[in-house]
């Protein structure tokens, strides 16, 4: 459980630092418009997401298990966050957080990192991508520029809420949005390795301030972005309280040591490593506590991002740490000027995260499997959309397994690395 940054530093050099540097930058331009969205589309403050990135990011590559992973909010947690905030107010998602902290710092200590080959990856890509289309959809009044009091949580109440105020869609909206994805996918297609994802959204939302163009900022939303980090302070504790929000940590501590795992042997894969499954759960507790005492989001090892590490150099922990140091350096700085992002361009940034989750390109190989993992898939991910993902994780795993337990023949989970 010996953290991987303690062995790499043994060998550590100036040159090994010039290119963790660098892959930190650009990690950390790409981090920041996503935190703020992860954030917005959570129901949270989106300075939520920078405290997050920075506290949680520092945390998960000083202790982690990975040489390259990176470490933040994910839009795998949107879906869960955004219920328990609804139910149980903001400070019982901070309580969850730290109660999910401590969860995984139990599981990494009773070395339960191995059990991930356990969830047959049916239940991993059905969930997954059922958690894409929520995501997607969720963005949608942004993205149209559609005026709604409130928009329901639940999948086909906010499908027939957006179809009502359908009306209201703002052309200025819609072509700020369209445009930032067209840019993301170009300059990702044109200069894979520059971080054209925070260009994007910086020229449309410039665009949208000299045109002054009748479209949402953060700014005009939440107003101004803090400069500095908040105070820590422990969330109010009481039995009641935890029995409570219980049913909510289990599902946060899952989803963070399943991703994190994910990616940290997604990353192997890339740089032909070796991950330490149980110091990555307990980073990932550690993290989880430490973002819930700042009054963050969760967190957990975010593929997307790590595979960025990796495509733009970086070679230790090291460059986690340069990444979230850079996002503070950018609080503490350039804070009003990350308040001019356009909510429509934030809104496309998140429909091509969702797009890129569903692994579509994988999607073939899925009619080739098994007739039982197809439902197995199809199970998880109508449960993830129309019911919660506690009740999808649930079934799933519990349907996988015994499914597994009746064959002799199946081989084990084979884990390939998402597109970026």
């Amino acid at each position: 459980m010996k953290p991987k940054i303690l062995t790499t530093l043994q060998t550590y050099n100036r040159q090994l630092f010039l290119a963790d540097a660098l892959a930190g930058v650009t990690v950390a331009m790409v981090a920041l418009p996503l935190s703020l969205a992860i954030a917005i589309a959570s129901g949270a403050d989106p300075a939520k997401g920078l405290v997050t990135a920075i506290v949680a990011g520092l945390i998960i590559s000083a202790l982690g298990g990975s040489r390259v992973q990176i470490g933040g909010p994910t839009g795998a947690f949107i879906v869960v966050v955004f219920g328990v905030i609804v139910e149980h107010g903001y400070d019982g998602l901070v309580l969850a957080t730290f109660m999910a902290g401590l969860i995984l710092l139990i599981a990494g200590a009773l070395h339960a990192g191995r059990l991930i080959q356990l969830i047959p990856e049916p239940v991993i890509n059905g969930f997954t991508i059922g958690i894409a289309i929520i995501i997607a959809t969720s963005q949608l009044k942004d993205l149209f520029g559609l005026t709604a009091e409130q928009v329901p949580a639940e999948f086909f109440a906010k499908l027939e809420t957006l179809w009502d105020v359908r009306d209201t869609a703002s052309p200025a909206a819609l072509a700020i949005g369209v445009a930032s994805m067209g840019l993301i996918v170009a300059l990702r297609r044109i200069f894979p390795r520059f971080p054209g994802l925070i260009v994007a959204i910086a020229a449309t939302s410039a665009a949208v301030a000299v045109m002054g163009l009748p479209v949402d900022t953060i700014h005009s939303r939440f107003g101004d972005l803090p400069r500095t980090l908040p105070m820590p302070a422990l969330p109010d504790v009481s039995m009641d309280r935890i029995v409570e929000l219980l049913p909510s940590a289990l599902v946060i501590a899952f989803l963070a040591g399943v991703e994190s795992l994910l990616s940290a042997m997604v990353a192997d894969r890339m740089v032909a490593g070796h991950h330490r499954p149980n110091a990555e759960l307990i980073a990932q507790g550690a993290a989880n506590l430490g973002s819930a005492v700042f009054g963050g989001l969760p967190a957990t090892g975010a593929i997307a991002r790590t595979a960025t590490n990796v495509g733009a150099g970086g070679k230790t922990p090291v460059a986690g740490i340069v990444h979230a140091l850079t996002i503070l350096l950018v609080m503490l700085v350039a804070a009003p000027l990350a308040g001019y992002m356009a909510m429509p361009a934030l809104a496309g940034l998140l429909i091509l995260t969702a797009w890129n989750m569903s692994e579509v390109h994988r999607w073939k190989g899925y009619l080739k499997e098994r007739r039982s993992d197809q439902f197995l898939l199809i199970l998880t991910l109508v449960l993830t959309v129309v019911a919660d993902l506690a009740v999808a994780i649930s079934v799933g795993v519990a349907v996988g397994l015994a499914i597994r337990l009746s064959r002799r023949d199946t081989p084990p989970s084979d884990w390939s690395e998402p597109k970026r």
